[in-house]
Protein backbone atom coordinates (compact mmCIF):
# COMPACT_ATOMS: atom_id res chain seq x y z
CA UNK A 1 0.00 0.00 0.00
CA UNK A 2 1.60 3.60 -0.94
CA UNK A 3 0.53 6.65 1.20
CA UNK A 4 1.75 9.83 1.69
CA UNK A 5 2.06 11.69 5.86
CA UNK A 6 3.22 14.77 6.68
CA UNK A 7 5.88 14.31 9.07
CA UNK A 8 4.98 16.98 12.20
CA UNK A 9 7.07 15.41 15.04
CA UNK A 10 10.08 14.63 15.41
CA UNK A 11 11.50 10.88 14.88
CA UNK A 12 15.17 9.93 14.34
CA UNK A 13 13.96 7.58 11.99
CA UNK A 14 12.65 10.34 9.83
CA UNK A 15 15.75 12.20 10.29
CA UNK A 16 17.97 9.25 9.16
CA UNK A 17 15.61 9.11 6.02
CA UNK A 18 15.51 12.40 4.88
CA UNK A 19 19.46 12.67 5.34
CA UNK A 20 19.67 9.47 2.75
CA UNK A 21 17.43 11.46 0.62
CA UNK A 22 19.44 14.63 0.45
CA UNK A 23 22.47 12.55 -0.34
CA UNK A 24 20.23 11.26 -3.80
CA UNK A 25 19.04 14.73 -4.39
CA UNK A 26 22.79 16.66 -4.59
CA UNK A 27 26.15 15.80 -4.89
CA UNK A 28 26.59 19.06 -2.43
CA UNK A 29 27.16 17.81 1.14
CA UNK A 30 24.24 19.02 2.96
CA UNK A 31 24.92 18.36 7.04
CA UNK A 32 21.32 18.33 8.36
CA UNK A 33 21.55 18.41 11.82
CA UNK A 34 19.15 17.29 14.55
CA UNK A 35 18.26 20.52 15.38
CA UNK A 36 17.93 22.22 11.61
CA UNK A 37 15.68 19.24 11.31
CA UNK A 38 13.51 19.51 14.01
CA UNK A 39 12.93 23.42 13.28
CA UNK A 40 12.27 22.56 9.58
CA UNK A 41 9.26 20.46 10.82
CA UNK A 42 8.55 23.17 13.73
CA UNK A 43 7.82 26.09 11.12
CA UNK A 44 4.39 26.59 10.01
CA UNK A 45 5.48 27.34 6.45
CA UNK A 46 7.21 24.11 6.17
CA UNK A 47 5.17 21.26 5.00
CA UNK A 48 7.84 18.04 4.79
CA UNK A 49 5.67 14.82 3.16
CA UNK A 50 7.23 11.20 3.24
CA UNK A 51 5.91 8.38 0.73
CA UNK A 52 5.30 5.43 2.17
CA UNK A 53 5.58 1.92 0.08
CA UNK A 54 4.25 -0.87 2.48
CA UNK A 55 5.77 1.04 5.34
CA UNK A 56 9.22 1.54 3.52
CA UNK A 57 10.41 5.72 2.96
CA UNK A 58 10.49 5.93 -1.09
CA UNK A 59 10.73 9.83 -1.42
CA UNK A 60 9.90 12.84 0.00
CA UNK A 61 9.09 16.36 -0.80
CA UNK A 62 8.78 19.83 0.88
CA UNK A 63 6.29 22.50 0.78
CA UNK A 64 7.38 25.66 1.63
CA UNK A 65 4.38 28.07 1.86
CA UNK A 66 4.86 32.29 2.24
CA UNK A 67 2.88 35.40 1.62
CA UNK A 68 3.84 38.80 0.22
CA UNK A 69 2.17 41.90 -1.25
CA UNK A 70 1.69 40.03 -4.35
CA UNK A 71 -0.28 37.20 -2.91
CA UNK A 72 -0.04 33.63 -1.48
CA UNK A 73 3.18 31.57 -2.81
CA UNK A 74 4.46 27.62 -2.01
CA UNK A 75 7.20 25.99 -3.32
CA UNK A 76 7.96 22.65 -3.82
CA UNK A 77 11.43 21.79 -3.16
CA UNK A 78 13.67 18.65 -2.22
CA UNK A 79 11.82 16.60 -4.48
CA UNK A 80 13.42 12.66 -4.45
CA UNK A 81 12.53 9.46 -5.01
CA UNK A 82 14.41 6.44 -3.43
CA UNK A 83 16.39 5.25 -5.91
CA UNK A 84 15.04 1.91 -5.66
CA UNK A 85 11.43 2.94 -6.00
CA UNK A 86 12.32 5.32 -8.88
CA UNK A 87 10.17 4.57 -12.27
CA UNK A 88 7.22 3.38 -10.75
CA UNK A 89 5.06 6.94 -10.95
CA UNK A 90 5.89 7.93 -7.53
CA UNK A 91 6.85 11.24 -8.26
CA UNK A 92 3.75 12.13 -9.92
CA UNK A 93 2.01 10.95 -6.80
CA UNK A 94 4.08 13.00 -4.97
CA UNK A 95 3.84 16.27 -6.78
CA UNK A 96 0.29 15.84 -7.13
CA UNK A 97 -0.10 15.30 -3.41
CA UNK A 98 1.56 18.85 -2.97
CA UNK A 99 -0.18 20.43 -5.88
CA UNK A 100 -3.79 19.07 -4.04
CA UNK A 101 -1.99 20.30 0.03
CA UNK A 102 -1.55 23.95 -1.61
CA UNK A 103 -4.99 24.20 -3.31
CA UNK A 104 -6.59 23.00 0.03
CA UNK A 105 -4.43 25.79 1.93
CA UNK A 106 -5.86 28.66 -0.82
CA UNK A 107 -2.78 29.73 -2.02
CA UNK A 108 -2.66 30.90 -5.42
CA UNK A 109 0.39 29.79 -6.98
CA UNK A 110 3.14 26.61 -6.83
CA UNK A 111 6.58 27.21 -8.30
CA UNK A 112 9.42 25.10 -8.45
CA UNK A 113 12.65 25.20 -10.07
CA UNK A 114 14.72 21.54 -11.61
CA UNK A 115 17.84 21.40 -12.77
CA UNK A 116 17.82 21.24 -16.43
CA UNK A 117 19.85 17.76 -16.50
CA UNK A 118 16.73 16.37 -14.95
CA UNK A 119 15.09 15.23 -17.99
CA UNK A 120 12.72 13.03 -16.22
CA UNK A 121 11.90 15.44 -13.79
CA UNK A 122 11.13 18.21 -16.42
CA UNK A 123 9.12 15.96 -18.28
CA UNK A 124 7.18 15.18 -15.00
CA UNK A 125 6.42 18.92 -13.78
CA UNK A 126 5.26 19.89 -17.64
CA UNK A 127 2.99 17.13 -18.17
CA UNK A 128 1.44 17.89 -14.83
CA UNK A 129 0.66 21.64 -16.22
CA UNK A 130 3.61 23.21 -14.66
CA UNK A 131 4.89 25.93 -16.94
CA UNK A 132 8.37 26.68 -17.24
CA UNK A 133 8.92 30.48 -16.99
CA UNK A 134 11.89 32.74 -18.54
CA UNK A 135 13.63 34.16 -15.65
CA UNK A 136 16.64 34.15 -14.33
CA UNK A 137 17.50 32.61 -10.64
CA UNK A 138 19.68 34.20 -8.65
CA UNK A 139 21.40 32.67 -5.24
CA UNK A 140 23.96 34.09 -3.05
CA UNK A 141 25.31 32.41 -0.01
CA UNK A 142 25.40 33.95 3.15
Amino acid sequence: MTQIIEILEYKPEYLEATRKFLTQLTTRPIQLTEEAFRHTLASANSHLFFLLDDKAVAGMLTVGIYHSPTGGKAWIEDVVIDEAYRGKGLSKMLVRHAIDFVKSQGIPALMLTSNPKRTAANKLYQTMGFEQKETNVYRMNC
